[in-house]
């Protein structure tokens, strides 16, 4: 998409326009979010007690901003605009801190301490490992194959 500057384009933007840079959020955020509630839905399936579709966003999340952010790290095949894209409005929309801590909050409520506290924990532990998982991911893929996706 090319604005009538001429200048900016969707793929490979200059970020000097902060309209375009909103709606690139707004449209990863869009997409991130609707995937979060997709991941909820299908989590219920396994389980209605326990918050696994929650838990799962925020791993997968978590792998894919790894993965965003060592690929933009290691050359140029992420323009700033698609940085944004992803990384600021996907995996803003999907990732859901906010929702794991309203579950843990009500799990403290129902006097659930040790469910709460192995949710929160295992949250933080298994995001921080996921995040690793997907850089690690990207450097083997960057070794093997002799560049970035030759």
């Amino acid at each position: 998409m090319t604005l009538p500057s001429g200048q900016l384009t969707i793929c490979d933007m200059k970020l000097t326009n902060v309209l375009l840079a909103s709606l690139l959020v707004g449209c990863g955020g869009f997409a991130g979010s609707i995937a979060r509630y997709g991941m909820s839905v299908l989590g219920q399936r396994f389980s209605v007690d326990w918050p696994i579709g929650t838990l799962a966003t925020n791993i997968l999340g978590c792998i894919f901003v790894g993965v965003i952010t060592e690929v933009a790290l290691a050359g140029e095949m992420l323009s700033p605009g698609m940085r944004l894209l992803l990384a600021t409005g996907f995996c803003g929309g999907f990732t859901t801190l906010s929702s794991m801590i309203y579950e843990t909050i009500a799990m403290f409520r129902d006097s659930e301490y040790l469910h709460a506290a192995i949710y929160m924990g295992g949250s933080i532990i298994f995001s921080v490992a996921a995040f690793l998982v997907g850089v690690l991911a990207v450097r083997i893929l960057i070794r093997t194959g002799g560049g970035l996706w030759n």
